[in-house]
């Protein structure tokens, strides 16, 4: 069932579930940010509409900057307008930031501590038709090793939103990670949000959980759903949404291991250096167990639907069934 403590979409599961993009809740984020904060300014590289940052240009154009397609610069102006007391957002497209800036961002912005919030849109095999060039399947594991650094995955639109607005407040460094396609809304105005904690989204009626999931960002909700579809088979699951990927909610990630004993990460991004990777390093440090890993095994991306290149990777429900009753085989 869906955790009530939550106040979880109680249509999650309708045909017309609503559908919003999640690159939408960050750009109506950005809006409220600036309109608390007046130091909140907004920097692009060219692609002000596709990244939602139109939104924050249209409010307050005297705190936008259109940087033109020159990712390197776009950061490196950003830290120094944080230095100056600015708290900057900085976007484009994740194959390009941090995909192509990634040592200015490492050390114009990280290792002088700078509060820049760099917002990678378009993240993941979904972009589609874009094809592989443009597909950021290794932003997470780019990010999350650099000093000072969080990592932010949102699962959805309204999520992305109350992200936003506390990067706007928080004093390190981020990295905000977006989708391209629309997502189903998992989670209402009402439904608590704290950087660097997890939540479990899905829980088993009685008794305990035989498996975790671990998801992040728009796969959630597939997660979710291969959750309500194995308790039809008399497999318990517990869906987490570790949204905060850096800094990382390490007691719950254990605890849930702790209950389980078997664990799935679920990730739109390589298997290497992602939230598997993450999970992995915290449960072979404090309690090992069973692990099966859904995401993408050290490919490139490449043209097509976005749900045909979920499926044709692997990442989608059915395939996170069958990591679930690969997983449970393992049992000891």
């Amino acid at each position: 069932m869906l955790n009530p403590n939550l106040k979880l979409n109680p249509k999650i599961f309708n045909d017309d579930v609503e559908q919003v993009p999640i690159r939408k809740g960050f750009g109506q984020g950005l809006v409220v940010a600036g309109e608390k904060d007046k130091n909140v300014v907004a920097l692009c590289a060219d692609l002000t509409e596709s990244t939602q940052m139109h939104l924050f240009a249209e409010k307050f154009p005297e705190r936008f900057i259109e940087m033109g397609i020159a990712e390197q610069n776009l950061v490196g102006v950003a830290s120094g307008m944080a230095a100056m007391g600015k708290i900057p957002f900085c976007s484009s497209y994740a194959m390009f930031s941090p995909g192509r800036n990634w040592e200015q961002i490492r050390t114009a912005i990280s290792y002088n501590d700078r509060k820049v919030v760099v917002v990678g849109s378009h993240a993941g095999i979904s972009v589609g038709p874009d094809g592989g060039t443009h597909q950021a399947l290794e932003d997470i594991a780019l990010t999350r090793i650099i000093p000072n650094m969080d990592v932010i995955s949102p699962c959805d639109a309204i999520e992305a939103k109350k992200a936003t607005i506390l990067l706007a407040k928080t004093k390190e460094p981020a990295y905000l990670r977006l989708a391209r396609e629309k997502t189903p809304i998992m989670t209402t105005d009402d439904t608590p949000f704290e950087i660097g904690k997890a939540q479990i989204f899905w829980m088993p009626d009685v008794g305990l959980a035989q498996v975790g999931i671990i998801v992040t960002g728009a796969l959630t909700y597939k997660a979710i759903v291969a959750a309500k579809e194995l308790e039809k088979e008399g497999i318990k699951i517990k869906v987490m949404n570790l949204t905060s990927i850096k800094p990382i909610d390490k007691d719950e990630i254990i605890k849930l291991a702790k209950e389980a004993k078997l664990i799935v990460t679920v990730e739109e991004h390589q298997i290497a250096g992602g939230l598997g990777g993450a999970v992995a390093e915290i449960l072979a440090q404090n309690y090992p167990v069973p692990i099966e890993f859904v995401g993408v095994k050290d490919l490139f991306g490449q043209s097509g639907t976005p749900n045909e290149l979920i499926e044709h990777y692997g990442m989608g429900k059915d395939s996170i069934k069958e990591a679930v009753r690969k997983v449970l085989k393992r049992k000891v």
